[in-house]
Parts: structure tokens; C-alpha cells; sequence
């Protein structure tokens, strides 16, 4: 049995403009504004309930002087006001033309038709002259995506999943799989031991934030809360500090976006392994989950949480970091006309396979303050997510995420559950950037290699299973340089 039924209408709702908001007339009205103090023992339900009832008024007075959009499918960034009266001249002038069947007016029918289609290619010359005149290699991206062949989306066509909402649910079970949970906090109290957020960290964490990056659910850019911290900066700072002092981060935070994405060049996609998901989070909570991996990432390198040969996600270390330290080994090893081999290891989920009481425990028994702990156990808690794909049907589940991408402190919080897999290799090294590893070992042979890198794999394996993660096989490849 097929059936059929007709495309579903447009249901975009009209969104804010927000480069178009009217900035000077709000200035009087952000710099009264004041937001309330929370409840002084509140319980998260309370404190959860102040914090969305402050935003949402702070978000009422900007929107208010924000003109809407129509969001339509047809809409086109190079059309202007004039080509709306030349469509509009163009039109009357067809429709008088088949009324009257003169040979002058099918003339200014022809001459309006071409008036307007010459018009069009005017405008879209120019709209892409401009946007090539202010190409920077921030937005070249952009520039090669909008010359490039347009690609269809594709649909997730899973065999023993049959409609949108088994889908939906199947991609939830694969991409994040029921874990054990943190539990649940009482009443909350102010943590002696957390350090009050000030404005500058505010301003730090803001000038690390890109205009251009994809807003969570609530489509808020970056550029708004600049705007609002350059006219007000106590405002962000009296929204942000109960979250910090109370050592709480409300679910309304943890509400996400996972936009679903294929992988390019698979065989079939059939399965969910041929999908990635990319979660997009609200920039509120981004601000604050910033400032928190500025601090987290201090305390690390001061009680030596991270190995040093781990790179990537930390300031100061790139992935040309990681590849000299490699190249610096092997060259090193091979003076003494030793063989020198590297075997290259990928982590399969990564950030997904992150266990909070795990990580939870490990920071305890570090010693990193309790206030740092107590936040990242409720950043990793109640979090929900809407997967977006064609035809999905958008439903907000709960999922049991380990930490979520797109988040400024996950990648920090991935190093320091994964520091215990890195190990001192005599005649070797083992490096890793975010989720990669490389071991590499030197012998008379590669022979010998080998049966090193093998021992060593089953290792570092064993470590992994305790820890809850696993090697992807496929990635897994051997060099003998």
C-alpha cells in the first residue's frame, strides 16, 4: 500500500530580525532594566522558574523594536523594493495585453518582461559583487557553499524503523543510549567555594563567541547579548551569577536542537552510523558554559587532570602542536636506524560515551572544588533535544547525553575523562588530539613493531572498556614510516 498526500505548507512563524533591532530607542529602557533577585534557599523548580521568567521579560523589551520576518521558501536575499513594482508593472501590463490583443500592447507587455528579467540579473550581479567585496576568511565558507551545487538533504531510511516518529526514536536510541543518572538535588544553597562571576569574564566569553554561529532553539545570536552587555553589562552579570553561586544549571538551558547530518561518501544509509548530529544550543548558556571552561581548564593544568601529550580544545594547542611532537619522535627514534611505527586510533562516539558519575568521581578524587563539580553534574543533567531532519516530526525528548557537542566546555570535559587512557611507552609515545590517538613504538623491525603495537592496543583497549569507551575499527590504521 502507497500513499499519497500533498506537501505540508510552510509553518515557519515570523522571527525577529535581529539585525535590525532598534538599538537606540532601547537604550533608556536596558539601562533601567534590573533584574529580580532569586529566592534565597529555592528549589531548582524555583530558581529554574526566576531565571526563565527574567530572560523572557529581557527578551520582550528587545523584541518589542524588532521588526518580524516572513520566513517563505521563495525568499531571496538579492531581491529589492524595485523589483517588486517591475514584477508588479510587468504583470499588469501581460494581463491588459491578452485583454485588449493589440500589437502595442503585447509591445510594453514584451518591453516590461524584459525590463524585469534584465532587472533581475542586475540585482543578483550586484548582491554577489557585494558579498564578494566583504569576503573574509571568516565567511569563504559561505562563498563556496553558495557556488557549489545545491545537495538534497537526505532522508534517514532506516529498514526497522516504518514512519517519522519510529525514525525519531531510533536515531535517539543510537546517538544517545541510556546511561546511569546523576541524582537529583533538594533544595539548593549557596556554595561557599564558588568564585563570583564578574564582568569581565562576561566580556571575555563574549569576545570568544562568533557572531555568525548557529543559534539553539530560541534563535538568539551572539551579536544580541554583546549589544546588550556593551549598553548594560550588570544585566547578563545579575542573570548569570545566581546560576553560579547556587552551583545550577536550569533545564531550560538543557533544551537543544540536533540537527541531523549524512556523512559523505557512504555505501548505504540504512544505518544511523551514517548520520552525525550536530546539537545547537541556546547562546545564553554557551556564555556561561565558556566562562565555566575557562575556570575548569585552570584548575586542570594546576592538579595536572590533563597528560601532556594530549591536544586540541585546550588554548595554546592545535593539531600543529600535535603533528611536530609526532614528527619530533619519529625522526628522533629513527637515528639510531631504528623502524619506527605509528598505529592511528579512533574513539567511536566519543563525547556520547561519557559517564557522568565517572567523570563526576574522577574529578572528586582530584580534589577540583566542589562548587566546579556540583555545576558540570547539573550541566550533564535533564538535558532534552529535538532532532531536526527532513520531514522530522520535532518532538523534545529526554536523552541521556554524555556531554553535548557544541558546547564550549564539552571538549574539555572528553580530555579529562579520557587523560587515564595515555600511558609512557618506553622507546614510543602516545599522543592524542580530542578523540584521535597515535602510538607510536621503535624496534630493530618492523616485525617487532608490530607485536609492540599490539600489546599496547590491547592496553589501551582494557582502559578504554573501563571506562566505557571503544576503538572504531574501520579508522583504525598503521603507518611504518
Amino acid at each position: 500500500m502507497i500513499s499519497l498526500r500533498p506537501p505540508s505548507p510552510h509553518k515557519d512563524k515570523p522571527r525577529p530580525r535581529w539585525q535590525e533591532v532598534d538599538w537606540p530607542s532601547l537604550t533608556d529602557k536596558l539601562k533601567d532594566l534590573q533584574v529580580p533577585p532569586p529566592p534565597d534557599t529555592p528549589s531548582p523548580n524555583q530558581l529554574d522558574q526566576w531565571f526563565s521568567s527574567a530572560l523572557s521579560t529581557l527578551m520582550m523589551t528587545i523584541e518589542a523594536t524588532a521588526p518580524r520576518s516572513r520566513p517563505s521558501p521563495r525568499s531571496k536575499a538579492w531581491w529589492t523594493p524595485l523589483l517588486t513594482s517591475l514584477r508588479k508593472g510587468f504583470t499588469k501590463a501581460t494581463r491588459r495585453a491578452k485583454k485588449l490583443l493589440t500589437p502595442y500592447s503585447y509591445t510594453i507587455a514584451r518591453q516590461s518582461k524584459l525590463g524585469y528579467f534584465k532587472s533581475i540579473k542586475r540585482a543578483k550581479a550586484s548582491y554577489w559583487a557585494d558579498f564578494l567585496a566583504k569576503t573574509s576568511p571568516n565567511n569563504i565558507r559561505t562563498a563556496k557553499q553558495l557556488v557549489a551545487p545545491r545537495k538534497t538533504p537526505r532522508f534517514p531510511s532506516l529498514p526497522d524503523a516504518s514512519g517519522l516518529v519510529a525514525i525519531n526514536k531510533a536515531l535517539l536510541d543510537h546517538f544517545f543510549p541510556p546511561k546511569d543518572p546523576l541524582p537529583s538535588r533538594g533544595r539548593l544553597k549557596r556554595n561557599p567555594s564558588a568564585d563570583p562571576l564578574t564582568s569581565e569574564e562576561i566580556k571575555l566569553a563574549l569576545s570568544k563567541s562568533s557572531p555568525s554561529s548557529a543559534p539553539g532553539p530560541d534563535g538568539v545570536p551572539y551579536s544580541v547579548w554583546k549589544k546588550v552587555n556593551l549598553v548594560n553589562p550588570t544585566i547578563i552579570l545579575e542573570l548569570l551569577s545566581p546560576l553560579v553561586a547556587f552551583v545550577y544549571h536550569p533545564p531550560s538551558l538543557k533544551a537543544a536542537n540536533g540537527v541531523v547530518l549524512d556523512k559523505p561518501g557512504k555505501a548505504s544509509y540504512d544505518s544511523p552510523t551514517s548520520f552525525r548530529i550536530i546539537v545547537l544550543l541556546k547562546t545564553i548558556s554557551k556564555i556561561l558554559e565558556r566562562i565555566m571552561t575557562v575556570r575548569l581548564s585552570a584548575i586542570a593544568r594546576s592538579k595536572g587532570l590533563l597528560h601532556q601529550n594530549q591536544y586540541g580544545s585546550l588554548p595554546g594547542l592545535s593539531s600543529s602542536d600535535a603533528c611536530l611532537t609526532l614528527t619530533h619522535e619519529v625522526k628522533t627514534l629513527q637515528r639510531p636506524r631504528l623502524k619506527v611505527s605509528t598505529l592511528f586510533l579512533d574513539i567511536k562516539a566519543g563525547y556520547d560515551n561519557v559517564n557522568a558519575s565517572t567523570l563526576r568521581a574522577r574529578l572528586l578524587a582530584s580534589y577540583v572544588p566542589s562548587y566546579m563539580v556540583d555545576w558540570v553534574s547539573s550541566f550533564l543533567l535533564e538535558r532534552t533535544c529535538t532532532l531536526l531532519f527532513q520531514g522530522s516530526p520535532n518532538l523534545s525528548s529526554p536523552v541521556s547525553v554524555g556531554t553535548p557537542q557544541g558546547s564550549p566546555i564539552s571538549p574539555l570535559l572528553f580530555l579529562l575523562y579520557v587523560s587515564p587512557l595515555h600511558m609512557s611507552i618506553p622507546r614510543g609515545l602516545m599522543v592524542s588530539y580530542v578523540d584521535d590517538f597515535s602510538i607510536t613504538v621503535a624496534s630493530p623491525s618492523h616485525r617487532g613493531n608490530i607485536r609492540k603495537l599490539q600489546r599496547l592496543f590491547n592496553t589501551v583497549a582494557a582502559r578504554g572498556r573501563d571506562i566505557g569507551v571503544s576503538f572504531s575499527v574501520p579508522k583504525t590504521e598503521p603507518i611504518h614510516w
